[in-house]
């Protein structure tokens, strides 16, 4: 029988847990960084950066993994992970701003990586106003049909809507410009002429599409392709000052699912998603959320690993959007009913480390859950 009874305590109100233990009140805020980790990893530092980084790292008692060749010298960059609790990284951070090499640039970069605040988590509805979407293909088609929904939706407890009017799903083919505005310019006549005051998001790799959505009501444009598709949709975005959803997608719908391979399948999303950042600011775009693409160009194992590892992403400082509501990966199942309540399942970890934005089919399943935390 064993001795002692033992209790790991992992990502809790640590606070709470103080308090439990009698911990002197006036020390808490202090402590509380020493019981919290962090592994931050820092891209394309110059060997002299790293070495600096490094002894500073062990002088305080944390660590940092860089390249072996750091120390001889015989590389001239290298990334690095920085191991260590909030309170070390906090005392690593002071010594660095007084170093040489732009470290007390780095300095200021990681507390602000510290300080990354969550978010209650915003709903976005979808509504598919296509034949042959995956889930729901077909059902609004019908403006009258759809005009419910839509209303339907907002009840419910969304905070966004989002649009589409083109199916991206695994081996679909595009559908042309003129086509996406017939099937659209009903709802969003109908949008402005009850004077609805929801946000409205349009799903379109087109900037024709975007063109027209973004002159009739519609605020952001969710591009599945992250501006790979259309180049003129950066141009479009900017020329309205209007939000966009930068996805990252492995090819196109028509050959995403071809065998998608990955050698770290989020470090190569997250710095995908920085170039396309980076891409989208050069246009003076400024309002921007990202979406790691779950189930554009990804297996089953991508997705979970994703989604395990959300987190990551809220390291590019730009609100995220997830989107696995009723995706293939989530198995054969046999309606809705059943995918709704296992894409809940996956989203409620998502809502606790709060992820900004949930797009989902089931909007009032989400809100219920978003109204119990």
């Amino acid at each position: 029988m064993k001795e002692f009874l033992l209790r790991e305590i992992i990502n809790t109100d640590y606070k709470k847990e103080l308090n439990s233990i009698g911990f002197d009140r006036a020390y808490q805020n202090k402590f509380q960084d020493k019981m919290k980790y962090k592994n931050i990893k820092i891209f394309d530092l110059t060997i002299a950066q790293a070495n600096i980084l490094k002894q500073t790292a062990l002088i305080f008692g944390a660590d940092c993994a860089v390249a072996r060749d750091t120390i001889t010298g015989n590389i001239e960059k290298t990334d690095a992970i920085l191991c260590g609790s909030y309170s070390q990284i906090r005392k690593i951070t002071q010594k660095l701003s007084s170093q040489p090499f732009k470290l007390n640039k780095l300095a200021q970069e990681i507390i602000e990586f510290l300080e990354l605040e969550k978010h209650k988590t915003k709903l976005v509805g979808i509504l598919n106003i296509t034949p042959d979407s995956f889930s729901d293909g077909g059902m609004y088609l019908d403006i009258n049909v759809a005009k419910k929904h839509l209303i339907s939706l907002i009840e419910d407890g969304a905070d966004i809507i989002d649009i589409g009017a083109e199916s991206t799903k695994p081996y679909s083919t595009p559908t042309d410009a003129n086509t996406q505005i017939e099937r659209l310019s009903p709802i969003l006549e109908f949008i402005q002429k009850e004077n609805l005051t929801i946000p409205i998001s349009i799903d379109t790799r087109d900037s024709i599409v975007a063109d027209f959505a973004l002159n009739n009501g519609a605020v952001i444009i969710n591009d599945v392709s992250g501006f790979d598709f259309d180049n003129q949709m950066p141009s479009i975005i900017a020329k309205y000052n209007a939000s966009v959803v930068l996805q990252h997608s492995k090819g196109t719908p028509e050959n995403m699912q071809n065998n998608p391979t990955y050698k770290n399948v989020v470090e190569e999303i997250f710095l995908n998603l920085k170039n396309k950042i980076d891409y989208a600011k050069n246009f003076g775009i400024e309002k921007i959320i990202i979406d790691p693409g779950i189930g554009f160009g990804k297996t089953k194992e991508n997705n979970l690993e994703i989604l395990n590892r959300i987190e990551e992403f809220v390291s590019l400082q730009y609100p995220v959007m997830v989107g696995l509501s009723r995706k293939s990966f989530l198995g054969n199942l046999e309606n809705n009913t059943e995918k709704d309540a296992l894409s809940l399942a996956l989203s409620y970890p998502l809502i606790t480390k709060g992820i900004d934005y949930l797009r989902v089919h089931n909007v009032k399943l989400h809100k219920n859950i978003l109204n119990l935390i």
